[in-house]
């Protein structure tokens, strides 16, 4: 009898990401995911949610990351303080699928204020099972940390 474990994500959410990382947890049923907050919709600063994501990545705990805020900027400039994050900022798919195949992002960021939910879910499961290609993008890639 196989025990095959569920890919595991880590999520978090500021205030105006708060509805679509609810969104997303209820989607992600093929997942293990860690719900790092925010856990209601009040003001909160971003960065009390994005630094356990990135740590929880960065460990190598969770395999992946998602983010949500208003515009991603501020999730994804948070993330990428860790030295080991690569956060892509995505709204389309083809951006979800290029932080893979080329940059081997291992955290998503979405801005909620302009994508639809249904874009959110079709740019993470993209995101999720889209593997990075490695060759020269990982010439490139070993390039990034300081």
């Amino acid at each position: 009898m196989s025990t095959q474990t569920k890919p595991t994500i880590a999520l978090g959410a500021d205030h105006a990401g708060f509805e679509y990382k609810e969104m997303l947890k209820a989607f992600l049923t093929d997942y293990e995911v860690k719900d790092f907050g925010t856990y209601a919709p009040d003001s909160v600063d971003y960065p009390d949610f994005a630094h356990p994501v990135a740590d929880a990545v960065e460990s190598g705990a969770y395999q992946f990351g998602i983010l949500v805020c208003g515009s991603a900027n501020g999730v994804a400039i948070t993330a990428n303080k860790h030295q080991q994050i690569r956060a892509a900022i995505c709204w389309l798919t083809e951006i979800a699928s290029l932080a893979r195949q080329h940059n081997n992002a291992n955290i998503i960021c979405i801005p909620a204020r302009f994508v639809s939910q249904d874009l959110a879910k079709e740019m993470v499961s993209t995101f999720l099972t889209t593997a990075f290609e490695g060759g020269r993008h990982g010439t490139r890639v070993n390039k990034i940390s300081c």
